[in-house]
């Protein structure tokens, strides 16, 4: 019988070690974010109390370090395959069974359906005559033998002559606006720097409004909603308890709801409020025109408007903090040409996915970037129709609010403008929101901000040159406003990364640098993600996905500039309430508190509006259920750049390779409608 084996101290020592390095305080966490705690114990120099530590002990130590990390990077990469496998399994159930997305547009449908056959037929024809040789040495008409021969010699003629001339010509103006666009962003942001690097932010004369009830101005506050069923009691609650005297504020709630249901929830809200003391109206309009523009056009009819010095608006998904009146009204004290104080929106749900993050980019830089400087230096941006305060004397001189396109926003602000009237943005006052958190959503804001303002332009242009304003805000008006950053943006965008790259890869005599491909939107992207650093590890999703939405863009601004019928369709943009009511209940109730119980008042409570919420979603119609779609422009043009970069491995053009592939499967995922929210 062999002797029994020794202890092994050694180990058994080690393993003490870690496990009290472990369940130490510095290291008291748990599950994965406790591997690299050990990793680093592991790397640490014994205590001086211990004893010295034998040269083979050390190697072992390292060894378990190694193997510990490996480990890591091991589960890491084996979890990639069921991941892809899982990927792949929804791509082709959503292709068996998600319905196909209406399409507003059919036209363009229909090109980039013939470019995508074209684009197939050549890719046949040149894998042919690679097959045969004919790359290295092209054949001409008169050698030609048989018809195969013939056909590809006569098109090497005619792509080189009368196809690649014009293409790159058109490919030459693409890259200049391009450059024009990215300069004017970085103009913007160096702007942006310097107005943080000197601390410039507007100032109101008055640091607040004075004590005594009589100096407070009437302010009127707004809320229109149409069907919002899952944000309306936090939208009214976060304005109800708005830190300024009850007598001084009146709110209106604009309710263009046609669902029954969701109107008997609302003025149960509303008179919730008045039970409160708030000074709050329900309003429904019979005759539902105008959308939002109609619905406030409306409200400020009313007789006792004209009591009212100030108006602030909030749509429904809106939460303002209950000191939002006191941080923006004083700014119009001493200021009597300011006709707009706009704040910065803040988001609940940035994090929720990969397309609200995304978003979350392009917001951040609008805001802080756009916005600010434009506030700063010239007092004139666009009004973003929510989260700002009008004076009603500007609205008036204005025109009011016109029903004549789909940002009706946008159209006050520049007729505000056109009368003389200036604008100050707040960055640092904001207001919460909810982004779109489905591409279905998201795609049809983007459709309504990017046809709108070409419709605003068609119908203001004239006004503009007609206007007393001086020639530089009608050239900022014009150029910068309008045709770059409306026009020219989603036009350069779809154009030069959807078209002419795909197709100079078929007509290789016409041609694109590298640095249009890849450097200049690398550095245009990182310069769009520095309002959002901690969004710095998506650059790459954020510069693909930005191309693809390029699509839905350009052919909103086409049908807004050309009056497409789909250029005047209002589409209400779905929230899903991420506030919780019960936070924000309590919240109401913290601060509305004090003031409620000084009038002898009691709080009612939201248990009822919840029941009766609950009871009136059993039943509704059983016909609306959410489902995940398929967007038929996004997956042609996904085939078409997937068909480009094939055709370009023949010619071994690297950087446009892998730009096209990824920007192909980018748009591949983005028509199967992998993006954003998924429903199970």
């Amino acid at each position: 019988m062999p002797p029994p084996r020794p202890p092994n101290h050694d180990f058994q020592d080690w393993w003490n070690r870690e496990r009290d390095r472990l369940l130490s305080p510095p290291y008291s966490g748990c599950g994965a974010a406790a591997v690299p705690a050990v990793a680093a114990a592991a790397d640490d120099p014994p205590s001086s109390s211990s004893s010295p530590v034998h040269p083979h002990r050390r190697r072992r130590h390292l060894l378990r370090v190694i193997l510990l990390r490996l480990h890591r990077t091991a589960s890491l990469l084996s979890s990639l395959p069921l991941l892809l496998l899982s990927l792949l399994s929804t791509a082709v159930r959503r292709l068996s069974s998600a319905p196909l997305s209406p399409e507003p547009s059919p036209r363009l449908y229909r090109i980039i359906r013939l470019f995508l056959f074209l684009a197939v037929v050549l890719l046949i024809l040149e894998l042919a005559a690679y097959s045969r040789g004919w790359h290295f040495s092209p054949p001409t008409y008169a050698s030609s033998a048989h018809a195969l021969e013939l056909l590809y010699a006569q098109w090497l003629f005619v792509r080189a002559n009368y196809l690649a001339p014009p293409l790159q010509a058109m490919a030459n103006v693409c890259i200049a606006l391009f450059l024009v666009q990215s300069v004017d962003r970085l103009v913007l942001m160096v702007g942006c720097i310097y107005i943080r690097a000197k601390g410039i932010r507007p100032v109101a004369k008055a640091s607040d409004v004075e004590e005594g009830e009589e100096e407070y101005p009437m302010v009127l506050l707004q809320i229109p909603m149409c069907n919002e069923r899952e944000v309306y009691q936090q939208s009214i609650a976060a304005v109800c308890i708005q830190d300024w005297p009850r007598d001084r504020m009146l709110v209106q709630v604009l309710d263009d709801s046609d669902d029954m249901d969701v109107q008997l929830l609302i003025k149960a809200e509303v008179l919730k409020w008045q039970q409160k003391g708030v000074r709050i109206l329900y309003r429904h309009r019979l005759i539902r025109t105008g959308y939002k523009a109609g619905n406030l056009k409306s409200a400020m009819s009313c007789d006792y408007v004209k009591d009212y010095e100030f108006v602030a608006i909030f749509d429904a998904d809106f939460q303002p903090t209950p000191d939002f009146l006191k941080r923006t009204i004083p700014h119009f004290k001493g200021n009597d040409d300011l006709a707009l104080v706009q704040t910065r929106w803040a988001f609940v749900n940035k994090d929720e996915n990969l397309l609200t993050r995304l978003q979350n980019i392009n917001l951040s830089f609008h805001f802080e970037v756009e916005q600010q400087v434009n506030g700063i230096f010239i007092n004139f941006f666009g009004f973003n129709g929510t989260a700002g305060v009008w004076r009603i004397k500007a609205l008036e001189e204005s025109g009011g609010w016109l029903e004549r396109t789909t940002v009706e926003d946008m159209d006050i602000a520049v007729r505000a403008h056109l009368c003389g009237w200036k604008f100050i943005y707040l960055n640092d006052v904001k207001c919460l929101c909810e982004l779109p958190e489905s591409y279905e959503a998201y795609k049809k804001q983007q459709h309504r901000w990017h046809s709108g303002p070409m419709q605003l332009f068609r119908l203001c242009f004239l006004d503009i040159l007609r206007s007393k304003v001086n020639i530089f805000k009608k050239a900022n008006l014009i150029f910068l406003f309008f045709l770059l950053r409306k026009l020219i943006l989603p036009f350069y965008s779809f154009t030069l990364f959807c078209i002419i790259l795909p197709l100079t890869m078929f007509l290789p005599e016409a041609q694109l640098p590298a640095w249009v491909v890849c450097y200049v939107p690398g550095i245009m992207s990182l310069v769009n993600i520095l309002p959002a650093p901690k969004s710095f590890p998506f650059i790459v999703p954020y510069l693909l996905f930005e191309n693809t939405m390029s699509v839905t863009k350009f052919n909103a601004m086409i049908s807004g500039l050309f009056k497409f019928g789909s250029s005047y369709e209002w589409i209400v943009t779905k929230k899903l309430g991420r506030s919780s009511e019960a936070d924000l209940v309590s919240f109401a109730g913290k601060d509305a508190a004090p003031q409620l119980e000084s009038k002898g008042l009691h709080r009612a409570s939201s248990e009822s509006g919840l029941a009766e919420l609950n009871k009136l979603e059993m039943t509704k119609k059983a016909g609306k259920i959410k489902r995940n779609r398929l967007y038929r422009k996004e997956l042609a043009l996904a085939f078409i750049l997937l068909t480009a970069s094939a055709r370009s491995l023949l010619t071994a053009q690297g950087i446009h390779f892998y730009f096209l592939l990824f920007q192909g499967i980018t748009f591949l995922v983005v028509g199967l409608d992998l993006i954003g929210e998924q429903v199970s």
